[in-house]
C-alpha cells in the first residue's frame, strides 16, 4: 500500500510533527455497500423490541358469550375479546418476542470500520493529536482543549452544539479523568481504539485521534489479528 502521512497537533492546536499512518487502517478504499450493510445491521442489533400489542388471548374480559347464538337477529359472537370488538385483541400488531438482531462477522465489522476511517481521513475530517493522559477531569479543561483543536484549519466547528456527537474522540484507554472532562460536552463522545465501531465513525462528523501512535498500534493489532485468523482458517 502507498505510504500515508499526516500532521500531529498538540492539545493547543499547534503543529508538532509529521506522522506516518498505517495504510491498513487509513488507506483503504471506501466500500459503500459494506458500510451500509454493517451500520444498518448494528442499528438493528440495538433495537430493544419493546413494542408489544395484546392478542385476543391476552386482553381482559370475554369470559362470557355476549348473547345467545340464535334468535337475537344480531351477528353471532363468541367473545368480546375478538379483534373486531372495541377493547378486543389486536391482529398482526408488533410483538415483543420479535428478534431484530442480525449477524455481522468480524471481517465485515472491521472492514467497514477501516473503510470509514480511511474515507474520513481522505475528506480531511480526522485530526491527530497528542495524548489526553494529563487531563484532570474538569469540563472547563475539556472545553479549553476543544478550543485549541478548533484553531486547526478545517476543524473550526468541532464544538457545534446543534449536532450531538459532532466529534468522536478515539483514545487508547478511556480513563475516569478523560471521561469526566468530556462527558458534559454534548458535541463530544469518547471511545477507545479497541471498542470503536463503524457505527460510531458513521455517526460522527469529525474524528479526533488522541495519542495517535498508540491508537494506530491498537487498530493495527485488531487488523493483524483478523488477518492471522483468516489465514489460519
Amino acid at each position: 500500500m502507498e505510504k500515508l502521512t499526516s500532521t500531529l497537533y498538540s492539545l493547543a492546536g499547534k503543529k508538532v510533527k509529521a506522522i506516518d499512518l498505517a495504510p491498513e487502517v487509513f488507506g483503504n478504499p471506501f466500500k459503500q455497500d459494506l458500510v451500509h450493510q454493517v451500520v444498518t445491521s448494528m442499528m438493528a442489533n440495538m433495537r430493544s423490541g419493546t413494542a408489544h400489542t395484546k392478542d385476543r388471548g391476552e386482553v381482559a374480559g370475554g369470559g362470557k358469550k355476549p348473547w345467545k347464538q340464535k334468535g337475537t337477529g344480531r351477528a353471532r359472537h363468541a367473545s368480546t375479546r375478538s379483534p373486531i370488538w372495541v377493547g378486543g385483541g389486536t391482529t398482526h400488531g408488533p410483538r415483543s418476542e420479535k428478534d431484530y438482531s442480525q449477524k455481522i462477522n468480524s471481517k465485515m465489522r472491521l472492514g467497514a470500520l477501516v473503510s470509514l476511517l480511511s474515507e474520513k481521513n481522505r475528506t480531511g475530517n480526522v485530526l491527530f493529536t497528542e495524548s489526553l493522559e494529563k487531563v484532570e477531569g474538569k469540563t472547563k479543561e475539556g472545553e479549553t482543549i476543544v478550543g485549541g483543536w478548533k484553531t486547526v484549519e478545517g476543524f473550526g466547528t468541532l464544538d457545534t452544539k446543534k449536532n450531538i456527537n459532532n466529534m468522536l474522540v478515539i483514545v487508547p484507554a478511556a480513563t475516569k479523568a478523560i471521561l469526566q472532562g468530556f462527558k458534559n460536552l454534548p458535541y463530544a463522545k469518547i471511545t477507545t481504539a479497541r471498542n470503536v465501531s463503524a457505527y460510531d465513525i458513521a455517526k460522527a462528523r469529525y474524528v479526533v485521534v488522541a495519542d495517535a501512535d498508540s491508537v494506530q498500534d491498537i487498530m493495527l493489532g485488531r487488523w493483524n489479528n483478523l488477518m492471522t485468523k483468516k489465514v489460519s482458517e
